[in-house]
């Protein structure tokens, strides 16, 4: 019995097997309601829409240049232009998705500063004129790439809706009604209708089999299939700059009013210490009359 006591004893004043104290776990709650989770989500989602589309997007322009050199234009000079122009999408490309890792950061640490939670958590701060302006360009630059970013989700749906003409042109050679007939021949896709091509690009145009052998090889699939994706995170982008809009309008109100409520409260402690200043000169005269 005297040693299972002092197992207890050791137990009880040993550090630990000492329970979490009250002051710990409220200091946990406090952090974990200091972070902004409208913010940490539109951040997540803005770094997965841009990390799609410009890895996707990259791979998928490569395999679009080796399928019109493999099969459209055999001539290097009819597509000379488009490779170029490919080949500076890339490395814009490359230019997004640093951009808007830093931007994302960034938008995370002022949603981070302005959110209400930080204020309880340390206290009040004043809000100035130059971080409401700061909060107010930061409303204006992300809807202005909000607009941008319609504009390329619209423009990355143009390949894919490319790729599937021609899918679906294969799928209807594929068909059992025209699989084997003389008729497989003549249904053709003209790549140079859609501009990317000149129209005195050699071959051009393909039909049948070849149009066919096309669609199996792997650099179509691929291709297709990540253009797709491409435009899925184009559109997950957009959602995120959506979300980050009405994040930071609802900040940048939130920081308006604390500059009023500020101003309301620094009217008020002067014109407190004023009236403290009376009633003290008022006691000092009645002191020196009596």
């Amino acid at each position: 019995m005297g040693g299972l006591h002092e197992v207890r004893s050791f137990a009880r004043n040993s550090s630990i097997f000492s329970p979490v104290g009250p002051g710990c776990f409220e200091c946990c709650i406090k952090c974990l309601g200091g972070v902004p989770y409208a913010s940490l989500v539109a951040t997540i989602l803005c770094f997965s829409g841009v990390a799609l589309f410009c890895g996707c997007g990259h791979v998928a322009l490569a395999g679009t240049v080796a399928i019109l050199e493999q099969h459209f234009s055999t001539n290097t000079s009819d597509h000379a232009l488009l490779s170029e122009v490919i080949q500076l999408m890339q490395y814009v490309i490359y230019g997004i998705a640093s951009f808007f890792f830093l931007y994302g950061i960034i938008l995370l640490a002022e949603g981070f500063y302005t959110t209400s939670a930080v204020k309880e958590l340390h206290g009040e701060f004043k809000t100035t004129a130059c971080g409401r302006c700061i909060s107010g360009m930061f409303v204006f630059l992300t809807y202005v790439l909000g607009v941008a970013w319609l504009g390329v989700f619209g423009f990355s749906a143009v390949p894919v809706f490319m790729f599937y003409n021609i899918w679906s042109t294969c799928e209807v050679i594929k068909s059992p009604q025209t699989n084997g007939t003389a008729g497989v021949e003549q249904i053709c896709v003209d790549i140079r209708q859609y501009g990317i091509i000149p129209w005195n690009a050699f071959p051009g145009r393909i039909c049948g089999s070849a149009l066919e052998n096309i669609c199996n090889t792997n650099e179509f699939y691929m291709s297709y299939h990540l253009f797709i994706v491409a435009c899925a995170g184009a559109g997950a982008t957009v959602i995120a700059l959506i979300h980050f809009l009405m994040i930071l309008s609802s900040n940048w109100a939130y920081l308006k009013d604390a500059s009023k409520m500020q101003a309301y409260q620094d009217i008020k402690a002067k014109e407190e210490q004023e009236l403290q200043d009376i009633q003290s000169r008022s006691k000092e005269q009645l002191n020196s009359y009596t």
